[in-house]
């Protein structure tokens, strides 16, 4: 974080920015209650979905996901990069992951590495290993089939790996498609983010700038007037708020007030409508 802003906020790290502490991450209700129930989940196997819009907050829900099951005792935790991998990536990731040296140009013998690992650790532990996928728009039909059939057993009756896949709207609309619909009748467990009322981004904001070491930072009325025209996006929301905050550091000022946010969002907006008319 530039040091002026710490300096000059007494702010341990900037409340806007994407890459958060996992400590100072928000988790409202719907959050905490989904992640009890994978914790639940990792007892017996299956599919869950984090979906939402871009920007409603779904990457900081995973990331917030993986910290709470990387605090459990025997539950192993793998996070897939690539999910737009073709199946030869898709196991050699897979192998990285699990710790199962793999050799794509043989599946079969990958597949049953794998499948033996998990069993292994589920007979141990009675945990299954949990998988997550952000950007699970991106996996191919026959790389979520090759996975479904991957994590099960015994005729599809026991499931041997718990899969979180995380999305934006494409996901579920591709769960209405016929080779998708496999997956998309086994998942277990949802978490649908949409877009937020005004309070609510309020108390993110609060929240954020709490965590931050500056509960001041920004006036009630500022506050108010962002969670008004973040159009219900908290992606939106932090740009505003961020764009405020380094304004507010080049004019040297200490406090974000409504007088600032006038003259950003003001002068934005006069600057569009001068170049919608000379257009």
């Amino acid at each position: 974080m530039n040091h002026k802003l710490t300096a000059l906020f007494g702010l341990k790290w900037n409340p806007f920015t994407p890459d958060l502490p996992i400590e100072a991450l928000w988790r409202h209700q719907h959050l905490d209650h989904f992640c009890w129930r994978i914790e639940t989940l990792v007892q017996e196997g299956g599919f869950a979905l984090i979906s939402g819009d871009p920007g409603s907050g779904k990457s900081a829900a995973l990331r917030t996901l993986a910290h709470h099951l990387a605090r459990l005792p025997d539950v192993r935790t793998g996070v897939l990069t690539r999910p737009q991998s073709r199946l030869a990536d898709f196991y050699r990731e897979l192998g990285q992951l699990f710790g199962v040296p793999l050799n794509p140009h043989n599946r079969w013998a990958g597949f049953k590495a794998l499948r033996h690992t998990w069993l292994t650790h589920v007979d141990a532990t009675h945990q299954r290993p949990c998988l997550l996928i952000d950007e699970a728009q991106e996996l191919a039909a026959n790389v979520l089939a090759e996975l479904r059939i991957l994590a099960s057993a015994d005729f599809d009756s026991r499931s041997i790996l718990t899969v979180v896949l995380c999305g934006d709207s494409r996901l579920t609309q591709l769960f209405r498609r016929e080779d998708f619909l496999p997956v998309a009748s086994r998942i277990r467990v949802r978490l649908t983010l949409d877009y937020l009322p005004p309070d609510t981004l309020a108390d993110w904001l609060v929240h954020s700038i709490t965590q931050a070491g500056n509960p001041s930072l920004l006036t009630h009325e500022v506050i108010t007037t962002l969670s008004e025209h973040a159009a219900g996006n908290l992606r939106v929301l932090a740009t505003m708020a961020n764009e405020l905050l380094a304004m507010a550091a080049k004019n040297d000022a200490s406090v974000i007030d409504q007088k600032l946010y006038l003259e950003v969002f003001a002068t934005t907006t006069d600057n569009r409508r001068r170049s919608a008319r000379g257009s």
